[in-house]
């Protein structure tokens, strides 16, 4: 199969079955959907029309009820255009479902990027010995986040799965009912999640993905490159932040926080016990089975009531289970041997903790919980702070951050949040002590912009009963480019610190510094904050090498480029030497998490290409990773005009009127997608500090114009066509694996776009000029990335990606159209002496309807 090219597999077994599945969708009986199936293909060759003659959404709209219907109500209209949503979020989720089947026929799983290649590629290279040093100290760690940019409800997850299996296996009966179920399920949340309902939703891939495909991965490496030797490391970490969260959600509580451990505990027991129950109906001999008879005992008890705590320490489990591999040695000829030994991989990959639960927070509300701390403890009459802290300077506030210690009761405090931040740092005691150490070890401090926010956090620690003896990583999550540009002397005055010091020797001299993609990109525009984050991490490795410290980089990436996302492997492959690579730590979240991990065969698939980009750095290293003082000018004044255009823009007077009013910004929070609020303060004026990265790029990409992911680029490369000099950057683009990269990326945000839509915004007034300068970049951008790459098309050494774009961007063509058709009935009606207020809301449920399928469709679209 994989003789024929990449795309004609796809092309077969993607694209054909999705037409002849799509066909019997579209003539299912449903009640809610009488005629839509007929009705959908006529109005979508309208709307493809339409665009191409110019015409706005409203006109579009319009005509194809004048061509398809006799004198509709504007209920009738209104009714259609609904079945019409509904219709196209349930092909979304077939094109999904056949393109996840389709996944190791169209791709490769030997292929370049998987541990097969990079086993052959050290065999070849006599590096096996090379190969097996670097992975007793390499890992790789996928965080799954709580960020709300998953629109699938639980059942319609389930139903995903089912349908996947039965593409795979052509059961056209079994995928006719499934088709049917889908028509029938609803999509839509009445009430927002809690953040344990979105722990819960996360904790399904968890269970029925990572569990099967980190050990498979791990199982791999163990006997292909070790040969069945113990590896002294897990090499896979798995992190999770759902009811850990704190950052701009109060509605993570310390109940919470406890109660998702909780369920991560039982989780990961029902999994083993799952296995063990296998095991025990095959180890049916003397010496083993009554053994694990006893192990299925004390699992089922525990799997079903968290509050048993029967449960063996972990280091008994384990050498009950070494115990039965031996006598499976020794009596049994090693029969049934690699089950044993995949659970025993388990146990040592997932613990009883299954993911580590990061807990995070900004560093402004820490500022002032720590205020109130100090002013209460002073009222209190304990003397642990001078009278006069508040007044001193950064310098000697840490003097005396680096000594305080206690154990002070959260209860003598009034301010809630108080309550709540210390609660979470006792809490992290709590989950240790039950789910071992790995249950949660990190805490992040987002928007750190200096070092006095890091000692507070950690004497928040000491203040809490640890008492210097702190059995957690203390992160600084850096994120804005003037953070970035900081980072390195917050670190210095870190490392200099002898008792911060003493901590990270207790660590294993390990530091865990946290880059934000997602609210850099929002600050300075895609090309600086990639560079601005480059530029960071080879400093702070540099002075952590310095200091003796073995810095390890933790990306906070969203899904698509402009929050870091895109082809992440093809970046970290493109990181050279001077910026530490040891672990490639990442977020993913969102459709990022069902698209990239969604089936046991992409998950293994792209954990194998995170694993590969960090060996094939390390190993096999090439001169195009490497910056040449030439090559970083270059992209240093690449990034300053970039980021004076994207300012310029960003400051723009319209700038924030526009995204407000004529975009779907204001909607994400009516989705109840996620528990977070869409902003970080509760002010009813909308501000760009506080605007969430996720409404926002989202916003600009149901606009089908993706701004963050090119603005800018464009200005950047045409000062160098400008002054004759685009044969320097050629060279460039074609010498730097990072620059290729993120040009590459940029390219699927280009992609993605598709300005016709808005293309009546041009003749608007109020907004007319503003939506010519953003049409204006993006064309100057894509004609000079074109001229960069020596391409014709954009993506065009990606034909099977761009072939998946351009299918999915057409199956949701119709909803962008009811999207924006809607926006301009809400416009026109809210300027009318009387609006229809009950008509208004119909058109803003409406738009908040036609978000989903959109976001979905996209994959990456925040």
């Amino acid at each position: 199969m994989h003789k024929l090219p990449k795309l004609t597999r796809f092309n077969e077994n993607v694209l054909a079955k999705y037409r002849i599945y799509n066909s019997i969708f579209m003539t299912l009986p449903f009640d809610t959907i009488t005629r839509t199936g007929v009705m959908l293909p006529l109005f979508h060759e309208v709307c493809e029309n339409g665009f191409l003659n110019k015409k706005n959404p409203t006109e579009i709209v319009d005509s194809f009820f004048e061509a398809y219907h006799t004198n509709p109500s504007e209920e009738e209209k209104i009714n259609l255009l609904f079945r019409f949503i509904q219709y196209i979020e349930r092909q979304v989720v077939l094109f999904d479902a056949i393109e996840d089947a389709a996944f190791p026929v169209v791709n490769n799983m030997d292929g370049v990027g998987t541990l097969r290649n990079i086993k052959e590629t050290a065999t070849l290279e006599k590096k096996n010995e090379a190969l097996k040093k670097h992975l007793v100290s390499f890992k790789v760690r996928v965080v799954l986040t709580a960020h709300p940019t998953q629109f699938y409800p639980g059942a319609v997850l389930g139903i995903i799965t089912d349908l996947t299996e039965a593409i795979k296996e052509n059961d056209l009966l079994k995928i006719n009912q499934l088709l049917a179920q889908l028509g029938k399920t609803p999509f839509f949340k009445h009430v927002k999640p809690t953040p344990f309902d979105e722990a819960v939703s996360l904790i399904w891939y968890l269970e029925n993905v990572f569990y099967q495909s980190v050990s498979s991965v791990y199982n791999y490496i163990q006997s292909n490159i070790f040969n069945n030797q113990p590896i002294e490391n897990d090499i896979i970490n798995l992190g999770f932040w759902p009811g850990g969260d704190r950052d701009g959600n109060p509605f993570v509580t310390t109940e919470i926080t406890l109660d998702v451990t909780k369920r991560l505990k039982q989780s990961i027991l029902k999994n083993y016990y799952r296995d063990v129950r296998s095991l025990k109906r095959k180890l049916t001999f003397a010496g083993v089975e009554d053994s694990i008879s006893a192990l299925e005992a004390v699992l089922f008890e525990n799997s079903v009531n968290t509050e048993a705590n029967t449960m063996l320490p972990l280091n008994e489990f384990l050498d009950k289970l070494m115990g039965i591999r031996e006598v499976l040695i020794s009596r049994h000829q090693s029969l049934y041997l690699d089950e044993i030994d995949d659970l025993i991989n388990k146990v040592h990959l997932f613990g009883y903790h299954f993911a580590t639960l990061d807990i995070r927070q900004d560093s402004r509300i820490h500022h002032d919980v720590f205020v109130q701390i100090v002013n209460t403890l002073s009222e209190k009459g304990k003397n642990i702070f001078p009278e006069n802290y508040l007044e001193l300077t950064e310098n000697e506030q840490i003097e005396i951050l680096s000594k305080v210690a206690d154990n002070v009761n959260p209860s003598i405090f009034d301010d809630e949040m108080v309550v709540k931040t210390l609660g979470s740092i006792q809490a992290i005691k709590t989950i240790q002590q039950n789910n071992g150490e790995r249950g949660a070890n990190r805490y992040i401090i987002s928007n750190n912009q200096s070092a006095l926010n890091m000692m507070e956090t950690f004497a928040m620690f000491n203040l809490c009963g640890f008492n210097h003896k702190l059995s957690v990583d203390i992160i600084p999550l850096f994120e804005t480019i003037d953070d970035l540009t900081n980072a390195t002397g917050v670190m210095e005055k870190l490392y200099t610190n002898s008792t911060y010091k003493n901590h990270l020797k207790n660590r294993s001299n390990k530091q865990t510094i946290m880059l934000g993609f997602s609210d850099g990109t929002k600050d300075g525009g895609y090309l600086m904050a990639n560079w601005a984050i480059f530029q960071a991490k080879e400093k702070l490795t540099e002075i952590s090498r310095k200091h003796g410290i073995k810095v390890i980089f933790f990306d906070g990436r969203g899904g698509p480029p402009a929050r870091g996302g895109g082809k992440t492997h093809q970046f970290y492959a493109s990181l050279g030497p001077t910026i530490e690579d040891e672990e490639i730590q990442l977020t993913v979240q969102g459709q990022t998490i069902s698209s990239n991990f969604g089936t046991l065969d992409a998950a293994q698939f792209n954990i194998e290409q995170l694993l590969s980009a960090g060996i094939s750095n390390e190993l096999f290293s090439n001169a195009n990773n490497i910056m040449t003082k030439n090559d970083v000018e270059i992209m240093d004044d690449l990034a300053l005009t970039s980021y004076q255009a994207y300012v310029d823009f960003k400051n723009h007077p319209k700038f924030m009127p526009y995204l407000e009013r004529m975009s779907t910004l204001k909607y994400y929070a009516k989705t109840n997608i996620g528990s977070r609020p869409t902003k970080r303060s509760g002010s009813k004026e909308l501000n760009f500090a506080d605007l969430r990265a996720i409404p926002f790029v989202g916003s600009w990409s149901q606009l089908k114009q993706n701004v963050p992911g090119f603005y800018g680029v464009g200005t950047a490369l045409k000062k160098y066509e400008d002054r004759g000099e685009f044969e320097k950057l050629k060279q460039f683009y074609k010498n730097s694996d990072f620059f290729k990269t993120l040009i590459g990326n940029s390219m699927m945000s280009l992609t993605k776009s598709f300005f016709e839509l808005t293309e009546y915004m041009a003749r608007d007034k109020e907004f007319g000029e503003f939506w010519e300068i953003i049409h204006t970049e993006y064309l100057t951008s894509k004609r000079l990335i074109l001229k960069l790459s020596d391409y014709t098309e954009l993506m065009q050494s990606n034909q099977v990606g761009k072939a998946s774009i351009i299918i999915r961007e057409n199956i949701v063509l119709p909803l962008l159209t009811i999207q924006q058709f809607a926006l301009r009935k809400i416009q026109e009606l809210q300027k009318e002496k009387n609006p229809d207020v009950e008509l208004i809301k119909t058109y803003e449920k409406m738009v908040t309807r036609s978000l989903f399928g959109n976001i979905n469709a996209s994959r990456n679209s925040a």
